[in-house]
């Protein structure tokens, strides 16, 4: 999984799509020439409402600058920006362009239509700001974790450290705006379960006791670069404590009380999913789009998932007896999850055989793929004072530059309960040649303009990465049986999630009938179930979008092994699924049929 909260996927999904810098790989003709302006006018006007955008790809150049990112003055000047880019995209003539010219106008044309359409249904407003927050998602989850040594942000310089208090007035400002819009939200009814809240109130309460000392805010100020002088050094430092005393812990305090004494009053409880929400179906079949970037109804996706659990029940009952276990799939579960074999005694060792998997995996990669990533890329534990909150593992991208590089971080807390079975598959998805290697190809091809470059939208980047944990089967990587029910325990799971998801938003399934469809077909656990299944309900189609883009890229492989025969190469096609980035899932599975149209 990228990290990537729900509340940001618009932007990331929207706006990364239509930012637009580098080199664009069109012939020089007119029309060309004028989709490569639409690209560069849309991009500069982008990074002007959504400064925070431009950082976190490395352009300093607003730095000092949060942005507003949700009162009503801002939806209204997004919508009328997201306006202009249709003025501007229907102003270049398709049919004059060349193939990619055409790919590329189709895929911003795509994303702008439905932004417009988000915006002027209210679903944009209802997922910005009646939803600014929850336990798992929002800005006072994400902006921590970017702005804490070893972040997104970069603290190289004193300029670096005084933009980023800049920084934390803006994030501070927004919470406060996030207060205000919540508000409103209860007034239209639009407000998280009970059991949500009572988590956000937690988080809240744990910030605001924690104080100045544990804030993540205060740890770049535990490792200044040697340019900075001692006494910028103390300076700096005085100023962030102050900043956090004074404004970060002060406005979670303030998101405490309100959270407590009119939130919680007035949230739900009862059925879980949008359906129990005014327009909810119509908010679900947004979510589900934006996530899938295809037009798959919840009814598709529930029978897709029904269809997956039953396929891949049949494969681990195959696995069980073939390693001679003798009793039920739910024993076998209880083995790999408790057998000393599977067990790790120090977080070292743990971290040591995603090592070995890596060392194992680079120097197959020439097979399968012509085009290789060549960014840096690290494997670290899950910083402390996260690891509670986290899960078993993620990914974050670096920077185009190499000079941030991609990092998977593994979590190493609770280590009785990080057992080896998964470890290959999960090591597939998340870094090689699974989010890394296809984030890193993206931002590293100059040819490419910055909004296939950038774009996250996660049918596409979590469907490659979990497509990458079944080419380990040709790959050679699950020689060990229990290695191989490793990757069929995690699709499985991911399996689960497209029945489970829309049991949720679309069937109107409870929360304990979710969780125990989750018990009944997986080899988790109770607590960590009832987590999972807390994340679908506040962050809606998001789980969809693993299985239905990798049964796409599943789909369009075997098309194009039947049509092409001999010719049929992996490496062809892994190229053509990755060369122009993570692109919306209709518009790669037009790309691949004119590819094998061609001769492949």
């Amino acid at each position: 999984m990228i990290a990537i909260s729900r509340r940001s996927a618009l932007l990331a999904a929207s706006a990364s799509l239509l930012a637009a810098s580098g080199g664009l790989a069109l012939s020089n003709d007119t029309e060309s020439a004028k989709l490569a302006r639409v690209f560069a006018d849309s991009d500069e006007e982008l990074l002007k409402l959504a400064p925070l955008n431009a950082t976190w790809r490395g352009d300093m150049r607003y730095a000092d600058q949060y942005g507003d990112l949700i009162t009503n003055d801002y939806m209204r000047a997004y919508m009328a920006y997201a306006e202009r880019d249709l003025a501007r995209i229907s102003s270049v003539n398709r049919i004059a362009l060349p193939a990619t010219g055409q790919m590329l106008y189709d895929v911003f044309r795509y994303q702008t239509e439905f932004t417009l359409e988000s915006y002027r249904t209210g679903a944009a407003q209802i997922n910005t700001q009646d939803f600014a927050l929850d336990h798992l998602n929002g800005a006072h989850m994400s902006f921590p974790q970017a702005m804490a040594a070893g972040g997104q942000y970069p603290f190289n310089s004193v300029g670096d450290y005084e933009n980023a208090l800049k920084l934390q007035g803006g994030f501070a400002l927004f919470l406060d705006r996030s207060i205000e819009y919540m508000r409103r939200g209860i007034k239209r009814g639009n407000v998280h379960l009970q059991l949500i809240v009572n988590r956000m109130i937690g988080q809240m309460r744990d910030i605001v006791t924690a104080g100045v000392d544990k804030s993540p805010f205060l740890t770049p100020t535990a490792s200044f670069p040697a340019s900075i002088g001692a006494a910028d050094r103390a300076r700096l430092t005085a100023a962030f404590r102050a900043s956090i005393g004074e404004r970060i812990i002060p406005v979670h305090k303030r998101l405490l009380d309100f959270l407590e004494q009119e939130y919680l009053p007035a949230a739900r409880t009862g059925t879980p999913g949008l359906a129990a929400l005014p327009s909810g179906r119509a908010l679900y079949n947004y979510y589900l789009e934006l996530f899938n970037t295809t037009r798959m109804s919840a009814e598709e996706i529930f029978a897709a998932g029904e269809a997956e659990v039953a396929r891949v029940l049949t494969e681990m009952e195959r696995v069980k007896a073939k390693v001679g276990f003798k009793g039920t799939l739910r024993d076998f579960f209880a083995f790999l999850k408790s057998d000393a074999q599977f067990k790790f005694a120090t977080p070292d060792a743990y971290l040591r055989r995603y090592d070995e998997i890596a060392r194992r995996v680079t120097p197959m990669l020439p097979k399968y793929f012509s085009a290789l990533a060549t960014l840096p890329f690290e494997i670290r534990p899950v910083p402390q004072e996260m690891a509670s909150a986290t899960g078993g593992a993620y990914y974050i991208l670096g920077t185009a530059d190499g000079s941030r590089p991609g990092v998977f971080y593994v979590n190493t807390s609770d280590l009785p309960s990080r057992t080896s079975p998964i470890m290959t598959a999960l090591f597939l998805h998340e870094a090689i040649p699974g989010h890394h290697f296809q984030g890193s190809l993206a931002v590293q091809d100059q040819n490419l303009p910055a909004f296939l470059r950038f774009l996250w939208n996660s049918g596409y980047v979590e469907g490659w990465a979990l497509y990458c944990e079944r080419l380990g089967i040709e790959m050679g990587l699950y020689d060990d049986p229990y290695q191989y029910f490793g990757m069929l325990d995690l699709e499985m799971f991911r399996a689960a999630r497209l029945v489970v998801d829309t049991g949720i938003h679309a069937k109107r399934w409870s929360r304990d009938q979710a969780i125990d469809y989750m018990l009944a077909h997986t080899s988790l656990d109770r607590n960590f179930i009832a987590l999972e299944v807390d994340r679908y309900i506040v962050t809606p189609g998001q789980a969809t979008s693993y299985k239905v883009g990798e049964l796409l890229i599943k789909r369009l492989r075997a098309k194009a092994e039947s049509a092409l025969g001999k010719r049929f190469d992996v490496r062809a096609f892994h190229d053509q699924v990755l060369n122009t980035g993570a692109i919306p899932l209709h518009v790669l599975e037009a790309k691949i049929k004119r590819w094998v149209e061609g001769g492949g």
